[in-house]
This record gives structure tokens, sequence and C-alpha cells, in this order.
């Protein structure tokens, strides 16, 4: 039986979604490749957006109105199962130490303003100051150095891992199919609809998708979640203990502690380190030091347990959630420290939306596309002209008629010039450069836009993609897998900046890091993969004229002989090579990497090759755009000069004017 919806992530989320889509009737699959890994067990299941301090606006409506439906759906959720979620209203104390008097939004001296913008700015969800001897009254035990605090009583806490037993737990009971050990590899689209996911089980199709993949959905398509390593431990709380026991949520400055039955668990960390597993000495030490000043007496708790996860985290720290460029696939991700939170609210919303078409007025302010391309506001793309120190340039005039446009995988175009986008000293070069190139086709490299890395930050804004076609390329990979992996982001990144029909991807695959040589075999597997796929595959490869008809037999729209070693400048150092593949080509041929200068262009182009991709000579040239417009002619003049053809080469010297017919004396 196929799945009405499908759901790819076992974490909070993805389980509070599927109950409650098949508690409204429909079948439902979770796909997750390990439920142990999801961000759920890794928390510490505070509910805390007023300790949390969230700002005013639709994140804080959002996490007031999931707070507020807590005591219904877990107690739902445990008249189903017949478990105990751990949920607690219990209220969390934020004391201060002396030097946060004016720091962060939490210390004494915000006493009155603080309080009281909660207060009238949502009555239901008060904030009291308590003075350093009635919160040491309150809460016997604490640090010395603490000399006040807030009281939240609308916060709570749930205990995280028997609150994802319990989901499963009920999903299971209400018949959601749960699927571990699956790994989604890609959304297989047609015209604006997803038809299916590839996964390590073969394709899974669905009439719906939804995206609840928490810090690995950036794996799946180019949005910007990126994990947000966080660490934790837990201290056993002694059976025989002089001390009074802490009763309630300790939440301080970059530490919180969370009293449990017979435990205190300790956190976290916030660390950028990717998807970096394991606990360190430094991040426990951290802990620890901010915990004991916090809460002296746990100095003397044994250590019970250390752990970690992956919160994911977005630009402006925000979730994900709605309609995406897909008719049949939800966002559901992104919830950075609060899905364990927002896991009511989220369910709530999203089954609206898919069994409904009900969508919130909250949603908007959570859509994917506040992190589209904003060009005609920010940095617009340049117009095909460019200011040079000696005044502008003029258009090239067009090809004579005899020349037909570059064609590949069906689409035309006019500019023969391809370029890149790395290596700039400044996306302002890059936008200058690529604008005198007249090219109509800019390669991206996905991975360095998904890490943000330097000179790729703002780089999908920076471009008017309605005016430039993307060619997302496989850089940095170094096996086929890799490269097939990316290229499937590659080809989702260009539909979400509006290429809808964009199935492009430039090849590389490149295990060899000193010398940066294409690996033959590596790339004709993927190759075969991917025309599988739908893309139209553009391979970077060594100027082996056997491989350059493989790849075209098994269906690559071109071929892209290198001229010299990647970003050397060598320039044609494989010139026989290149023109047996033009000779023996059905598709077009574009000599790719070494090209250092203009006249090296053109002779490339004299070759008959059909085009050029040229990104280090430009990029690193003192003026990049001034040898981006000099690209561009020698380009032109390489094609002409083809076409025209090449005067005969002599033994001997042949006089330009004539002897005959001349005046003699």
């Amino acid at each position: 039986m196929i799945s009405e919806t499908v759901i790819i992530g076992g974490g909070v989320i993805g389980l509070a979604i599927a109950i409650e889509l098949k508690l409204r009737g429909t079948n439902v699959t979770v796909l997750c490749r390990d439920f142990q890994a999801a961000a759920t067990h890794a928390a510490a299941g505070m509910l805390a957006p007023d300790a949390e301090n969230i700002p005013n606006g639709a994140m804080r409506s959002l996490c007031w109105r999931s707070r507020a439906l807590y005591p219904d759906w877990t107690r739902k959720l445990e008249e189903l199962t017949g478990l105990n979620t751990g949920y607690r209203a219990c209220g969390i104390l934020a004391p201060v130490f002396e030097e946060a008097g004016g720091q962060g939004g939490r210390g004494a001296g915000e006493q009155g303003s603080r309080g009281e913008s909660l207060s009238s700015s949502s009555p239901s969800s008060p904030a009291y100051w308590l003075n350093k001897e009635a919160i040491h009254q309150y809460q016997p035990g604490l640090g010395a150095e603490v000399v006040g605090g807030w009281w939240y009583p609308e916060d709570a806490q749930v205990d995280n891992k028997a609150l994802a037993h319990v989901l499963r737990t009920a999903a299971e009971s209400v018949g959601v199919e749960l699927r571990d050990g699956i790994t989604v590899e890609g959304f297989l689209q047609q015209q604006g609809q997803v038809v299916g996911v590839q996964t390590n089980a073969g394709i899974i199709r669905a009439a719906h998708y939804v995206l609840a993949s928490g810090a690995w959905s950036n794996e799946l398509l180019p949005l910007p979640v990126l994990p947000r390593k966080g660490q934790m431990l837990s201290v056993r709380i002694p059976e025989v203990s002089p001390e009074l026991p802490l009763k309630r949520v300790l939440f301080g400055q970059d530490i919180y502690i969370v009293p449990r039955r017979d435990r205190l668990v300790i956190g976290a960390t916030s660390e950028d380190v990717g998807f970096i597993p394991n606990n360190t000495p430094e991040g426990i030490q951290k802990l620890l030091q901010a915990a004991i000043r916090l809460y002296p007496q746990l100095k003397h708790y044994p250590i019970q347990e250390f752990w970690w996860g992956f919160r994911p985290t977005t630009p402006d720290e925000l979730p994900i959630l709605g309609t995406s460029h897909c008719q049949n696939l939800t966002f559901a991700t992104g919830h950075y420290r609060n899905g364990i939170l927002l896991a009511p609210v989220t369910a709530t919303l999203i089954a609206d939306l898919i069994l409904e078409q009900k969508s919130d007025p909250l949603l908007a302010d959570f859509h994917y596309s506040r992190f589209q391309s904003k060009s005609s506001t920010s940095t617009p793309m340049l117009t095909h002209s460019a200011n040079f120190s000696n005044g502008h340039h003029s258009a090239i005039s067009p090809l004579p008629t005899q020349d037909s446009p570059l064609i590949i995988a069906g689409k035309t175009f006019q500019s023969r010039l391809m370029t890149g986008t790395g290596k700039y000293r400044s996306i302002e070069e890059m936008q200058q450069s690529i604008a005198a190139s007249d090219c109509q086709i800019v390669t991206v490299a996905v991975r360095r836009v998904q890490t943000k890395a330097p000179g790729h930050e703002g780089l999908a804004e920076a471009l008017d993609w309605t005016k430039i076609w993307m060619l997302p390329n496989t850089a940095g990979c170094q096996t086929a897998e890799e490269a097939i992996r990316v290229a499937r982001l590659g080809r989702e990144m260009a539909k979400l900046l509006g290429q809808e029909d964009n199935n492009f991807i430039k090849l590389e695959v490149i295990p060899d890091l000193k010398y940066l040589l294409p690996d033959p075999i590596g790339t004709l597997q993927a190759a075969e993969q991917l025309v599988k796929e739908g893309f139209a595959v553009l391979p970077y490869i060594n100027a082996d004229p056997m491989l350059a008809k493989r790849l075209e037999e098994v269906g690559c729209a071109t071929v892209m002989p290198l001229a010299s070693p990647i970003g050397s400048g060598q320039g044609l150092k494989t010139t026989a090579n290149i023109q047996i593949i033009i000779e023996n080509a059905g598709v077009p041929v574009v000599v790719d990497a070494g090209i250092g200068s203009p006249s090296e262009a053109a002779q490339a182009m004299e070759l008959g090759a059909d085009a050029l991709l040229i990104n280090s000579a430009i990029a690193l040239s003192p003026n990049p755009a001034a040898m981006a417009r000099a690209m561009n002619l020698a380009a032109v003049a390489g094609r002409l000069a083809y076409l025209a053809g090449r005067m005969p080469i002599k033994d001997y010297a042949s006089p330009s004017s004539p002897l005959t017919g001349t005046i003699t004396s």
C-alpha cells in the first residue's frame, strides 16, 4: 500500500506530525535513518519561551501557543500509550549574577522593565523578580554570587527521552508505519511535484511528503539548516543527602540545570562544528564550572552520563515551516533549541495545511522564501556593461548568421563563454566580472554555498538568476557517491532560486588533492547514475578521447576536457587530445581548466571547441572585470576564426601584394 503521506525524519517533529495526520484519518509512513540520533534524545525538555527570553513577534506567539497545547497534548499521548511523558508545569527560575546586571536581558538592572513588559504584553505569561533574599529562600542551595532572579511560572518541562519513547509507541499504536534504517538520498521531481524519494531501500512514493529531518535537511535540499552541536551531562542525586534537593529548573547564564526524579540534567554547549561527534573535555568542563557556580552542592554528586546531539539551526534561528517549491512537499525543520517545545503546534499547523489547505497566518513568518534571493533590493546583478578605468565598453555585435547558437541539453545560449564564482576577492568583483563577460552560464559550487565558504556568503542573492543560467557543480567531491548526492542538492538549489526546469550539473569527481585531476572511473559511474535520474550532465575530465566518447554514449550533455591542471594557468597542454575529442564528439565540447590568457582562450576556440569555462584567469587578475571582457572578446574572436577558416601554412614566403600588373619603367 502506498502511504498518502511520507514523513522524512523520526524525531519529535516528524513523529508528532505523523500521529496528528494518522488521527485525522491519513495513512502515514515515517522514514528515519536512526531514531536514536534525533535531536530529541539530546535535549533537556525545557518548555521555556519566557526563560529563553524569546523576542516579541511571531516566534514568541508560536512558542506560547505550543506551550499552551502541552497539557492536553501530553495527556492524549499518555492515554494512547499508558506511558508517562514526564510533563510538569513546574515553572522556571532564572538566577542572575551581579555582573549580569546590565547584560543580555536577565540582569538585576532590568528588574522593573522586564517584568512589566512581559506582564503587559501577555497577562497570561507573567514574570516576577525575586531579590537576593527572596530567591535564596525560595530555592536554597544557590551560589553565593546569585543576587536575584526571575521566576517564570508559566514555563514547564517534559522528560525528553520519555517523550521520544511515548511518541514512537503512540505512532505504532495508531498505525503509523515506522521504517528505521532508511536513508533518503534525494527527491525525484517532475513538473513541480515530488514523485518519489530515492532511498537505500529503493524508491518510495506517496501523495504528499514532509521534510522533518532536522539538522540533516540540508543533505537533501539546499535549505540553510545546519547542525549546532550541543554537549550535555547528568549527575546522580545521592539517595542520602544532607541538602534539600533541587526542585526547580534553573536557567542561568549559558547553563541550565533540570531536576529529574533521581538525577540533574546539565546543558548545553552550542558549537558550530558541523557533524563532529563526541563529548570533549573543554565542553564538559565549561558546563560543570558554570553549573557548580550556579548550584554548588552538585560538585559532590557522582557523574552519571555524557551525551551530545545536533540541533538544526537556521541563520535567523527560526524554524522553516509550510509550503515549498513543490506542491506536494511541506517543510517542518530548523527548530533549533525549540523542537520539543514546538512539537504540538507544528503538528497541528502542518496537518491543517496538508489536509485542509488551511494556512495559519503565523506560517508566513516561517516560510523558506525568507532566505531566497532579494536581488532587486539588495545587491542587484549588474547589467551587461562594466566601467573600466578608460571608459565604457560597447556591446559585441552578434556573430555572423552562418554560426548556430550553442545548444546544451536542448537549451539555447548565445554566449560561448562560461564563468565561475570562486576565488574572487569580493562579491562586487565577481558581479562586475560576470557582467563584463556577457556570459549566460555561471557555475556555482554547491558545497561552498551550503557551508558559506569564504567568498560564497550571499552568493545566491548576488546574481540575478532570471538572466543567468546556473550550472551547479560538485566541486569538493572525491567519490561518485558524494558527487551524486551533491548533484541532487544542486538541482534543488536551482529550483529554490526560481529555475524550476534546471537539471544541469557540472560533474567533478576529484580525489587527487595535489594536482586536482579528475577520477575517470568515478566520473563515469556518477554520470551513468545522474543521467538515469534526468540530469543534464556536463562532466569535467582529463583530455581522454576514449573517456569522452564513453561519457557521450551514456548520455552526457557535453564533455569538458581540461586544457591543463585546474587553476594552474598553464594554457593549452593537451591540444592534440582536445582536437581528437572535438573531431569525434557528437555533443558540445567545452574546454575547461588551465586557460590563463585571452590568447589561449582564442586558441582553444580556433581548434573548434564549442565553448570555454574560465574562472581562475579572471578572478585572480588584478582587474577581473577587464580580464572577463578580454576573455569574452577572445572567445568571440576564436569562434569567428574557426568559422572563417585558417589560411594554409606554407614553407616559403608569399608576398601580400602580387608583382603582376605593376608599373615598370
